[in-house]
């Protein structure tokens, strides 16, 4: 019997939770930079970027290995590709769904309804580190001016009630507005925005947007867990526009419930980024949508 399949989930989580554990005494989590710009991994064959759940996998993965690319494709992959993983490398284990159908019969209307049941499975991947033979494509060098500009214009075409001024930076479900210290006092302009992206994934989930309600799943832990969605949220919308994601000292109070919740239920982490990607791709979709509709 192969229990790793069955177990993938807390494989998975045992994973995310020592990158935390890792990183907690310096508040560094497997999604922060420190400075830098981090980018989505992408598969090196079809140049798609990873998502959900994969992405902190593989994030999780290159930090503990020291891997500085961000490509990423299975052994025949890389093959076909005229490259060579070197002998003794370690795979990163990835996950794909799959999703069968399962018939249920109801005997008293005669009927039978299908319903299709999504299902983890694991592949394996090496980095580009781990190969001979590849040549990463040259990646293009945006500015600081250039992606303040393009994180300026992303959102607002969100068209968010951003109120400026005070010390902190919290979303108001009562006004539905994101209030934000004022852009002079970040010591890096970039900050500004990696910050408004976590206060932005916090407005997403409003109820009259895609209403992301984690108390009925997480109960006490809910406020917590709220928070890892928006962490998440705002490394891969970061990632997406090139901004940084520096630790942040003031979400120290949450790694405690974080790692105390991934802990005691397997599927958290999962539902966290997989709630996370929902929110970028709902920001991702409108901006695009409305870019479309100026250019037109």
């Amino acid at each position: 019997m192969n229990t790793e399949k069955k177990d993938i989930f807390q494989r998975v989580t045992d994973d995310i939770v020592s990158a935390i554990e890792a990183g907690a005494g310096t508040y560094r989590m497997p999604w922060n930079t420190s400075g830098g710009f981090i980018n989505s991994p992408i598969n090196a064959a079809s140049r798609k970027a990873y998502r959900g759940i994969n992405v902190l996998i593989l994030w999780a993965t290159a930090q503990k290995m020291g891997y500085t690319s961000g490509t990423w494709a299975t052994y025949k992959q890389w093959q076909e590709m005229g490259a060579q993983v070197r002998k003794g490398e370690k795979s990163a284990h990835v996950v794909f769904w799959k999703f069968f159908n399962i018939e249920d019969r109801d005997d008293e209307a005669a009927e039978r309804t299908s319903n299709r049941v999504p299902m983890a499975r694991d592949y394996w991947v090496f980095n580009a580190g781990q190969v001979e033979g590849f040549k990463n494509p040259e990646e293009t060098t945006i500015s600081r001016g250039e992606r303040i500009e393009r994180a300026e214009k992303f959102f607002e075409s969100l068209q968010i009630d951003i109120r400026p001024g005070g010390n902190i930076a919290y979303y108001d479900p009562n006004t539905d507005a994101v209030h934000m210290p004022a852009f002079e006092a970040f010591k890096e302009p970039l900050f500004y925005y990696s910050v408004l992206s976590h206060e932005t994934t916090h407005w997403v989930g409003a109820e009259k947007r895609q209403n992301r309600d984690m108390t009925g799943r997480f109960g006490s832990e809910s406020y917590a867990m709220e928070e890892l969605v928006a962490e998440l949220g705002a490394a891969f919308l970061c990632s997406e526009l090139s901004l940084p994601t520096d630790p942040r000292k003031d979400h120290a109070p949450y790694i405690a419930s974080w790692l105390k919740t991934l802990r005691s239920d397997k599927r958290a982490i999962f539902t966290a980024a997989a709630k996370a990607q929902e929110a970028v791709d709902w920001m991702m979709k409108r901006t695009s949508t409305e870019e479309l509709e100026e250019a037109a």
